[in-house]
């Protein structure tokens, strides 16, 4: 399976390249025209820069960053299973479009590394996703044709401050972008086959005990829908990032709720695409 990442070296560099088992090889001195992995993205070339790696030496010392270190847009699908919508107790059936809103790249932090808890609110929850990244940019992108517009998958904990997302009436934004209160990686995979987000399983884990557990096939608004609908109203670029929606378990949803506390370390796994592991720390 090809993995991409983006990590930082102990000299302090930003590098790009392929994940094994003996550790990671550094592409991105021998790809200069690829700056970062969006560009790699965009390029369509994900597995041609792949094969390279097979001659590089492995490193052990390295930090995971996340794989796409400036994407132009970061969107996120709200309330996107079922169960999730019967979380809200509402009496409403499922929404007819989908909840969307907007997290910026420094709300989330690298694979092995902390979320932060910050000393304002101690509601910081987890939500495990799948994230898409898109390959092929366009506006008003029919349904039929979106999936071919996905160039990678990555793991997603799109970690939220609870209070803070019911400060006000119609959005989340708030309680969505602190520093590092949430997680993507460990790294890209290529999208070859539809299957990779129609019919995906997603698990999160807090502390080994299963907490959240779903498949995509069961999402109210599957992720064709989802790029045929953001770009309608927004041009998608490659290197943006869709994230698609997570299953009902968050700690909110438990009573008493189970929020993250320090020492907590909170997995997210789907097959093929790994295990996105972080523990938590406070401010």
């Amino acid at each position: 399976m090809t993995r991409l990442a983006t990590v930082t070296l102990p000299s302090g560099e930003t590098a790009w390249g392929t994940v094994t088992e003996a550790g990671f090889h550094a592409l991105s001195p021998l790809f200069p025209q690829y700056p970062t992995l969006r560009e790699v993205v965009a390029a369509g070339a994900c597995e041609e820069v792949a094969k390279a790696g097979d001659e590089q030496p492995a490193q052990s010392d390295f930090t995971y960053e996340i794989p796409i270190p400036s994407p132009e847009k970061i969107i996120c699908v709200g309330v996107n299973f079922p169960d999730r919508n019967a979380e809200y107790k509402d009496g409403k059936e499922a929404p007819p479009k989908p909840s969307l809103f907007i997290r910026f790249p420094r709300s989330f932090t690298g694979h092995n590394r902390p979320l932060i808890r910050p000393p304002e609110t101690p509601q910081l929850d987890y939500e495990g996703e799948i994230a898409v990244v898109i390959g092929k940019g366009g506006r008003r992108i029919p349904e039929a044709e979106a999936l071919s517009h996905i160039g990678a998958l990555t793991l997603c904990n799109e970690g939220t401050l609870r209070d803070w997302v019911r400060h006000a009436k119609f959005n989340v934004t708030q309680g969505k972008n602190w520093d590092s209160s949430g997680a993507m990686g460990p790294w890209l995979v290529p999208f070859t086959d539809e299957a990779q987000i129609t019919e995906a399983d997603i698990e999160t884990r807090v502390n080994g005990e299963l907490r959240q557990q779903d498949n995509t096939a069961r999402m109210l608004f599957p992720v064709a829908f989802q790029i045929a609908y953001i770009s309608t109203f927004t041009t998608l670029v490659p290197g943006d990032i869709i994230v698609s929606g997570t299953p009902t378990g968050a700690g909110a949803r438990f009573d008493p709720p189970k929020f993250l506390k320090p020492g907590d370390v909170v997995e997210v796994t789907s097959p093929g695409l790994g295990i996105l592991r972080n523990t938590v720390e406070d401010a």
